[in-house]
C-alpha cells in the first residue's frame, strides 16, 4: 500500500509541475524534442529516489540537478562529427513577432556557451535563482558561479556584438549594390 501512495504522490507532483519542469528542460537543451526526452529521463531517475527526498518543496531543485547531470552525460557521450564554420546559419523565425525573434536569437546565442556556463546563466537569469541557490544546485562554490557567470555574459555580449557587426556589414553591402544598379 505504501508503494501505491508513493506512485500517487509522485504522479500528483508531476501533474502539478510538468509545465514548469519542461520549461526548465527547454532552457537546458535547444531542441524541444530533446527537452522532452531530458525531462522524461530525469523523472524516471527521480521516481526511484522519490522517498529519499524528505522535503518535497526541494523536488524542483532536485529534478533540475538531475536534468543538468543528464544533459552533461549526453553532451559528454555525443559524437564529435560537427564541422566548425566561420558563420552560423540564420535563425528561423516562425511567427514573425519581435518577441519570438528575440527568443530564437537568445536560444541560438546560448548555444555558443559551454554547458557549465549555459547552466549558470539559465539558473541565475531564467530561473531567477540566487547565486547561493545556483551554487548549491550545480555543486559549485559561489565564487565559481560568479566567475562563470561573468565569463558567460561577456561571451554572450561578444557574440551579440559580432552578429550585429555582421548584420550591419551585410546591410551596407546591399545598399551599395542598390546604388550600383540605379
Amino acid at each position: 500500500m505504501a508503494s501505491s501512495g508513493k506512485v500517487l504522490d509522485f504522479e500528483e507532483y508531476v501533474r502539478n509541475r510538468q509545465d514548469a519542469l519542461l520549461r526548465s528542460a527547454r532552457r537546458l537543451v535547444p531542441d524541444p524534442i530533446d527537452a522532452q526526452d531530458l525531462l522524461q529521463t530525469a523523472l524516471v531517475r527521480t521516481y526511484g529516489r522519490w522517498d529519499g527526498i524528505a522535503d518535497k518543496s526541494l523536488a524542483d531543485a532536485y529534478l533540475r540537478r538531475v536534468m543538468i547531470n543528464t544533459r552533461t552525460e549526453w553532451w559528454r557521450a555525443r559524437k564529435l562529427d560537427e564541422v566548425p564554420t566561420e558563420q552560423l546559419p540564420d535563425a528561423s523565425v516562425e511567427d514573425g513577432t519581435e518577441q519570438h525573434a528575440d527568443r530564437a536569437l537568445l536560444m541560438d546565442v546560448l548555444g555558443v556557451l559551454a554547458p557549465k556556463q549555459r547552466s549558470v546563466v539559465v539558473l541565475r537569469h531564467w530561473e531567477q535563482m540566487s547565486t547561493e541557490e545556483t551554487a548549491e544546485a550545480l555543486g559549485m562554490s559561489t565564487g565559481t558561479v560568479k566567475s562563470t557567470l561573468h565569463r558567460a555574459l561577456a561571451r554572450l555580449r561578444q557574440e551579440l556584438e559580432n552578429r550585429d557587426l555582421d548584420f550591419h556589414a551585410l546591410d551596407r553591402h546591399e545598399r551599395g549594390q542598390e546604388r550600383c544598379a540605379a
